[in-house]
């Protein structure tokens, strides 16, 4: 919105950080606006980094980006559609069907039944943080973490759902599984899931 704060605050010599309420939102306006000299521009879960070309005239992109406002819609071109194929077997299936008070057809009927949008990635290469989550399944993480987690663990954990992308540990509930692979060096972009992008988990049990 218009009236929506936008803080920039410089981030080193040739980057600037931008605190604001709809990180994807502001993304996309930075590109709408083809701001000469930015570089590259990576939204989180609150923030913006935006980094320029040693070149870039650093006053005049501080001006513009102090003058936008987050877009009300992502473009198409940034809302790719992906469809994950899911095993619901997690081992934590049970446990969070027992403190949702539903049952496991429930918690598997509810994640699936929702379109995701991917708010940003982070963590490890092709983690995405998928918002979207039925309130219904908004869990805290884990009081113990794992060790390891195996790569393609689908998860949830606060707002969030993910599919892990690599063997890592993590505190997520682990929920089902998939084959897709979320971080590929040989595929342009690596990620499956960038910024932007839509995703649904097709149980594939019921194919």
């Amino acid at each position: 919105m218009d009236d929506e704060p936008v803080t920039v605050v410089d981030y080193g010599p040739q980057a600037w950080l931008v605190e604001v309420a709809d990180p994807l939102g502001f993304a996309a306006a930075v590109r709408t606006a083809f701001v000469d000299g930015v570089e590259e521009i990576v939204p989180a879960a609150a923030t913006v980094l935006i980094t320029a070309a040693p070149s870039a005239d650093r006053a005049a992109i501080r001006r513009v980006l102090s003058s936008l406002r987050p877009e009300r819609t992502v473009r198409a071109a940034e809302a790719a559609a992906v469809e994950l194929p899911v095993v619901y077997d997690g081992e934590d299936l049970d446990d969070v069907a027992a403190a949702t008070a539903l049952s496991v057809e429930e918690v598997v009927a509810r994640h699936g039944a929702v379109t995701y949008r991917c708010a940003f990635c982070g963590f490890a290469p092709g983690f995405a943080y998928l918002t979207g989550l039925d309130s219904s399944l908004q869990l805290p993480r884990r009081s113990t973490p794992r060790t390891r987690i195996p790569a393609g663990a689908v998860a949830i954990a606060a707002e969030y759902s993910a599919v892990y992308p690599s063997a890592s540990p993590g505190g997520w509930h682990l929920i089902g599984r998939t084959d897709a692979p979320m971080w590929n060096t040989e595929r342009n972009p690596p990620a499956l899931v960038v910024p932007g992008a839509t995703v649904r988990f097709v149980d594939v049990r019921t194919c």
